[in-house]
């Protein structure tokens, strides 16, 4: 039987399989970029609010607490946004006419309340507590960065899977003292290594429970 195809074809067939393998590994690497891009994850992608609250001016400059406006961090799952009459609590004798406030006013005149743009969102699958992460020893800006530098709050890290499995298989590595918990710009000591350690087994934080699944998906 004559040879259907030329010798050049064994080349022209090898040269196809590796374009296409390459082309796959192209894809899938692609796709490993996008999942984690700020496209999808939000990742430092400031978020405008109706009123234009910054949380630089008000925590970096002004010095104020977090629990001052997140009133319920430390006794429940949600931080809580505060409600128009703790705005007013200052603003009705801080720049009570200024009109970048005429929406605070609006909305404490009428009795309701501000429709803030969500930032940090977790899937409706992901149980997420607040207060156990506070009164364990896990700094605000360890989840939401360096907020006090922020004159329009943006996410700092994904929130994804990954991100969260980090800490909860290393714990020691991101666990402060309590009265730091709120502190911005807390450095870990040069003894973090000692002292984390001394951390977890002083707040009975469960490392061997952490990474199951029934902790974060209930």
């Amino acid at each position: 039987m004559a040879q259907l195809f030329p010798p050049s074809m064994n080349i022209i067939a090898r040269l196809s399989l590796l374009a296409i393998i390459l082309l796959v590994a192209g894809l899938a690497s692609l796709g490993y970029y996008a999942v984690g891009s700020p496209l999808l994850t939000g990742v430092g992608v400031a978020i405008p609010q109706p009123v234009p609250y910054s949380h630089q001016q008000h925590v970096g400059g002004l010095g104020l607490d977090c629990r001052y406006c997140h009133t319920a961090v430390e006794a429940s799952n949600t931080a809580g946004i505060p409600p128009t009459e703790t705005c007013m609590g200052c603003h009705a004798q801080v720049t009570p006419d200024s009109p970048a406030l005429e929406l605070v006013r609006k909305s404490y005149e009428e009795g309701q309340p501000l429709a803030w743009n969500r930032v940090h969102s977790l899937p409706d699958y992901v149980y997420f507590n607040h207060a156990i992460h506070v009164t364990q020893g896990i700094g605000c800006e360890s989840c939401h960065g360096r907020i006090d530098q922020m004159p329009v709050v943006a996410k700092t890290h994904s929130l994804q899977m990954s991100w969260c499995l980090d800490c909860h298989r290393h714990p020691e590595r991101y666990v402060r003292p309590r009265s730091d918990v709120f502190t911005m710009g807390w450095v870990p000591p040069a003894d973090q290594s000692i002292l984390g350690p001394q951390l977890v087994a002083e707040y009975g934080i469960q490392v061997d429970r952490l990474t199951d699944c029934s902790v974060c998906h209930r």
